[in-house]
């Protein structure tokens, strides 16, 4: 078997076989196959596409050709939850632990933002001494005892998407779905969970611009998934305006415990139960409607946030700082974004906001970027709300002053002001089973 022949075949649209797969995959991560023929297959595929039996061989491959974490002890009742990322988004902080106190397992791995869209990691750094890695014993440990533990990416997960996905960013086919549905479901299929809910976003501050393209990303993800053994569901949810109020990593640590307090309901709240319920039904057999209540119910009652001081407790953070927030290191500096008009919020461009917010330092551009964890935006105004000139729009915060009138300029930028209300947006489009 040659790569020239597999090369040949894709570029004329052909399927590709199990065999000529793993051999094309396992050459590339040996070396044997060099990048520049790696590249030519990559456009290959971006092109012509894969079947759906391709992309989850692909799938498949590529998941098993690293470290695969074993979670069989804990039976059917493990789930996992992916989101492809967007600006404000701390739904894993909130949905873990809910989920964990009705009896479901979750043992999730996660990353750390890079541009405008956070990471789970960098969030949970905010919390003073939570330990983001853990030894393999450890890790399984905590999910036992707790029913949750949520981790940095470790050992050797998925290598040839490492590879795969670092050729992809320079040779501009990042954009394929086969190819995003089988990095995505590569590592999730790793990380051992025997359910899988998908939170697809879609919208300004998206990966995915278009409801279109977010529901073939989607579709695509269930069926691999399903087609590998993997009970899996997908929403397809709104990130043309920044989900909840708070950007930035100590904010949004804050935000999540207002959630789970319940003192805060919104769309933030409605996305979380929306995920919450879809991840309880897949790992403990219940009905949608039973598996809502009882999500409710766990915020109600303070069971879900006494989860979350437990589990941070038990990966070595101070609860104390969830208990009592304005324990959160402040930043230094602030400044109010006022509206420069009168009249209707129509929209708030996510992506320019969450751009902002890396100014200020709560994002990274390069991966080795320091972040500055207390600093980010807090929204006082949504789309929607009508405002009168001079009120506050969003304050700003930062521990360096010469960040904050940029940021300024950004954020009214990413605010368009009407004279009449805009149509309400829907929050979840579409789920997916």
């Amino acid at each position: 078997m040659r790569a020239y022949d597999i090369l040949e075949c894709k570029r004329r649209g052909k399927e590709l076989t199990r065999e000529q797969l793993q051999f094309f995959i396992d050459g590339y991560i040996s070396g044997e196959i060099p990048d520049y023929q790696a590249s030519a297959w990559l456009m290959a595929v971006c092109c012509n596409g894969m079947t759906d039996r391709e992309a989850a061989i692909l799938t498949e491959i590529m998941a098993n050709s690293g470290d695969m974490v074993d979670l069989s002890a804990f039976g059917d009742k493990t789930v996992d939850k992916h989101s492809t990322g967007g600006v404000g988004d701390k739904t894993s902080l909130i949905i873990a632990p809910i989920v964990a106190s009705l009896g479901g397992k979750v043992a999730k791995m996660s990353g750390r933002g890079l541009g405008y869209t956070g990471g789970t990691i960098d969030k949970l750094e905010a919390i003073p001494n939570y330990k983001t890695m853990m030894e393999p014993n450890e890790f399984m440990s905590a999910v036992s005892e707790v029913g949750m533990a949520i981790i940095g990416q470790s050992g050797d997960i998925a290598p040839a998407d490492k590879k795969l996905y670092a050729l992809r960013d320079v040779t501009a086919t990042v954009e394929s779905i086969p190819l995003i549905t089988s990095s995505i479901m590569s590592k999730k299929l790793a990380a051992g969970a025997h359910s899988i809910v998908l939170d697809v976003k879609v919208g300004s501050g998206a990966f995915m611009k278009t409801y279109e393209d977010a529901k073939h990303l989607a579709t695509a993800m269930v069926n691999i998934g399903n087609r590998l053994g993997r009970q899996v569901r997908a929403l397809i949810t709104n990130m043309d305006v920044p989900l909840g109020a708070a950007i930035g990593n100590a904010l949004e640590v804050i935000e999540a415990v207002a959630v789970l307090k319940g003192e805060v309901k919104g769309e933030l709240y409605d996305i979380c139960v929306a995920l919450a319920s879809e991840m309880t039904a897949l790992s403990m057999g219940l009905s949608d409607t039973e598996a809502k209540a009882a999500v409710e119910e766990a915020i109600s009652s303070g069971k879900a946030f006494d989860k979350m001081c437990e589990w941070v407790e038990r990966q070595g953070g101070d609860s104390n700082y969830l208990k009592d927030t304005s324990l959160f290191t402040t930043a230094k500096y602030s400044l109010q974004v006022q509206a420069p008009q009168s009249g209707y919020i129509s929209a708030l461009n996510a992506a320019a906001l969450g751009a902002a917010s890396v100014g200020l330092g709560a994002g990274r551009i390069r991966k080795g970027d320091q972040i500055d964890l207390a600093a980010g935006i807090l929204l006082e105004r949504k789309t929607g709300e009508k405002v009168e000139k001079g009120d506050v729009i969003c304050t700003l915060y930062s521990n360096r002053e010469d960040t904050l009138s940029e940021a300024r300029q950004r954020c009214l930028e990413a605010v368009e002001i009407g004279k009449t209300p805009p149509t309400k947006q829907q929050l979840i489009y579409e789920i997916i089973k």
